[in-house]
């Protein structure tokens, strides 16, 4: 079995001409972990992606596998698997024949396709051609051709794009599976909620720069203290007073209950006592990946 690389992207900046795709950036993908790559439409995710594949040339910076440009790794489909769009093949082709053209471009046994077919559930599809083929099979389809080498590190773009519930299940515990394997995972979606799910880390991009590398729960976390807090007090001007003298933006929202921003609840509670005011409930609203990704590329352009 392939051992993951790190990935790793430093000063990356890509330039068309006026429009700056990507931005000065800069962030490491770890082996063993499933790293989520979020940002808006245009953010420049597909665009760093084709850099560490040696697609497109950077204007400056590096992105590096294993401390190598792509170009320079020796039987890359050993080493890196990737998958940019839904698979792409010959319409009449069937799927074991293009994982089997595959296998022979890349000097790998054609048992790998069999292997690989199995491994993403394609095996009562394997001799279907192409054309009949969903968007949810092509993006299975697209996954074969990335494992074929067995590679220590994936990299995938919307690869859960045209699946069903099932089929996102399947794939998130694919790719933890691998992970665990000590592969290096990186994948793009705009699935957040899955991401939440799947991920270990995430790096979140906009207008081409990073505004968020960390673990999933480091990430959410950050956004705890801005959640509001829901209060039911049988004296809420008494409470609301005392709130806003420590700092609080309160909110009434109906005659017994206030919505509190800028205090966690433990420090409400303590207010509430020192105040004497009983407290009938305390509730926060809990951030997800999905309010994080929100306020951190809220106003953010995707391209500039």
């Amino acid at each position: 079995m392939s051992i993951g690389h790190q990935v790793l992207v430093e000063g990356l900046t890509k330039r068309y001409g006026d429009l700056t795709a990507v931005d000065d950036l800069s962030f490491a993908v770890e082996p063993g972990r499933v790293t989520g790559f979020l940002g808006p439409n245009g953010a420049g995710k597909t665009t760093t992606m084709r850099m560490l594949l040696g697609l497109v040339a950077p204007t400056s910076g590096s992105a590096t596998i294993g401390g190598r440009n792509y170009i320079d790794i020796e039987e890359p489909s050993r080493v890196v698997g990737a998958v940019l769009e839904a698979s792409s093949a010959h319409a009449g082709r069937t799927g074991r024949n293009h994982l089997r053209a595959i296998c022979l471009a890349s000097d790998l046994p054609f048992e790998r396709a069999e292997e690989v077919l199995d491994q993403v559930g394609l095996m009562p599809a394997a001799d279907r051609k192409f054309k009949g083929y969903s968007l949810g099979m092509r993006q299975r389809l697209g996954i074969a051709t990335a494992m074929l080498g067995d590679p220590g590190v994936l990299m995938l773009d919307e690869p859960a794009n045209g699946l069903d519930p099932e089929g996102i299940r399947w794939m998130r515990e694919l790719l933890q599976g691998l992970a665990r394997e000590g592969r290096t995972v990186l994948v793009s979606s705009h699935l957040l909620t899955e991401m939440q799910a799947l991920a270990d880390d995430v790096v979140i991009v906009a207008a081409g720069r990073l505004v968020r590398q960390g673990t999933v729960g480091d990430v959410i976390a950050g956004m705890a203290g801005q959640a509001p807090v829901e209060v039911r007090t049988p004296e809420p001007d008494k409470l609301a007073t005392a709130l806003e003298q420590a700092g609080a933006v309160v909110t009434r929202t109906d005659a017994n209950t206030l919505l509190v921003s800028g205090q966690a609840e433990d420090a409400i509670g303590n207010i509430a006592l020192m105040t004497g005011v009983a407290i009938h409930r305390l509730s926060a609203e809990r951030a997800d990946l999905e309010d994080a990704f929100l306020e951190l590329t809220h106003g953010k352009a995707g391209i500039r």
